[in-house]
């Protein structure tokens, strides 16, 4: 587990750097991206399905991502875009291609398929966390 906590920092941190996050907030992005990373490991270790777990996760690291910009005074984007780094189905997807290229669509259209509802997932988890702190903001408002 420790692997998995060192290796998810330093992926999002350094995909904050690619997508030039400010310095000071490096560190702060590589969190929110091991914080997701450890719920989806913790998941998918525990039997739920990968698809579940990347939501669960990818909406997990939303609310983070707009706790630390309220807290930090950041865009939203600079925590989500970075902490959903680690949950991307890059291995998925290349795998797919690759079997694509090679003739074997027989093994291809599952992992592609995969790969689809890995990332609807992602993109499912980001925006139920928008509308729920929407939905938030405006009973704040009422009240």
């Amino acid at each position: 587990m420790f692997s998995h906590l060192i290796t998810s920092l330093v992926a999002s941190s350094t995909f904050g750097i690619i997508f030039n996050v400010p310095k000071k907030s490096l560190i702060k992005c590589g969190f929110v991206g091991m914080i997701g990373w450890m719920l989806y490991i913790f998941l998918f270790f525990h039997g739920v399905d990968a698809v579940y777990a990347t939501l669960a996760a990818s909406f997990l690291v939303a609310v983070i991502s707009h706790i630390f910009a309220k807290v930090y005074k950041n865009p939203v984007i600079i925590y989500s875009i970075v902490g959903i780094i680690p949950l991307v189905p890059g291995g998925i997807a290349y795998n797919a291609m690759r079997n694509f290229v090679e003739n074997e669509y027989s093994t291809a259209l599952p992992l592609a398929a995969r790969a689809f509802m890995i990332s609807g997932a992602i993109a499912f988890g980001l925006v139920l966390s928008e509308v729920m702190n929407q939905l938030i903001i405006r009973r704040k408002k009422r009240a």
